[in-house]
């Protein structure tokens, strides 16, 4: 039987309550990590808040109105946001301030994680060697919350995070930047020690259960994998992308 680990109620100084003041904090120029959206609310407040979450690229969970009065945020009319704890950034400007700095772009691609330990994990150790920037989409991935935060030791309030709508698209974006996109996979015939990951690079991580979305994978321009001495189904996603960024941390200092 599968055990879940209980997760932290928000603090209430990180909540926006209420349509009006979402749709306020936007126009402010605060960002959102998630807009929790009451699944038969009232049709006006759900149509206005897709509009906007549309317009800014937030995520909506759709729950019931019990989840909503679980913050004990008092009258919220259907639509409780949570405030991100990390500040999001434009892929195509993040890429071309890394060049800018004449440094070769290392950034991580996270599909389907959604333990955010793993997350923290994986934030704290692509901040330690490197990484400029970890690419999410803005559905399907753990909530960059206090929880992640605190796993990762801070390190996702200071590597660059960037949220895209799509990640088939962000790896287009990195393809037409001359950035090469990589795959960890079990299966592929290259090896981790074999891949010169002093190129330009992005490198996928999927999740333990699922992997890497097929798509993803077949626009992927090198799959390798981690050899194993002993056989087992899989390693733990941030063990594994520890191993993967500390080989292209040794890799890029002995050039």
């Amino acid at each position: 039987m599968k055990h879940f680990r209980p997760q932290h109620r928000p603090k209430k100084s990180s909540l926006i309550v209420g349509k009006k003041a979402l749709i306020e904090a936007i126009q402010l120029g605060k960002q959102i990590d998630r807009i929790y959206l009451q699944s038969n609310g009232y049709r006006d407040v759900i149509d206005d808040v897709k509009r906007i979450a549309a317009q800014n690229a937030i995520p909506i969970n759709y729950v019931p109105v019990e989840k909503l009065n679980g913050f004990n945020a008092g009258s919220h009319d259907g639509c409780i946001a949570l405030v991100s704890k990390v500040q999001y950034q434009d892929l195509q400007q993040v890429i071309s301030w890394v060049v800018e700095k004449g440094e070769v772009p290392l950034f991580l691609i996270l599909d389907g994680i959604t333990d955010v330990r793993n997350i923290g994990g994986i934030a704290r150790t692509a901040f330690c060697t490197g990484v400029q920037a970890i690419i999410i989409p803005d559905k399907g991935v753990g909530a960059l919350n206090e929880d992640a935060v605190l796993t990762s030791a801070g390190a996702l309030e200071k590597i660059t995070i960037c949220r895209v709508n799509s990640l088939l698209k962000a790896v287009d974006e990195l393809h037409l930047n001359g950035i090469k996109v990589l795959a960890s996979e079990m299966t592929a015939s290259t090896s981790v020690f074999d891949v010169d990951f002093k190129e330009p690079m992005a490198i996928i991580m999927g999740s333990e259960e699922k992997g890497i979305y097929p798509a993803l994978m077949k626009a992927c321009d090198i799959k390798f994998k981690i050899p194993m001495a002993g056989e087992f189904e899989s390693l733990n996603v941030s063990v594994a992308t520890g191993m993967i960024l500390y080989e292209a941390m040794k890799q890029r200092l002995s050039s």
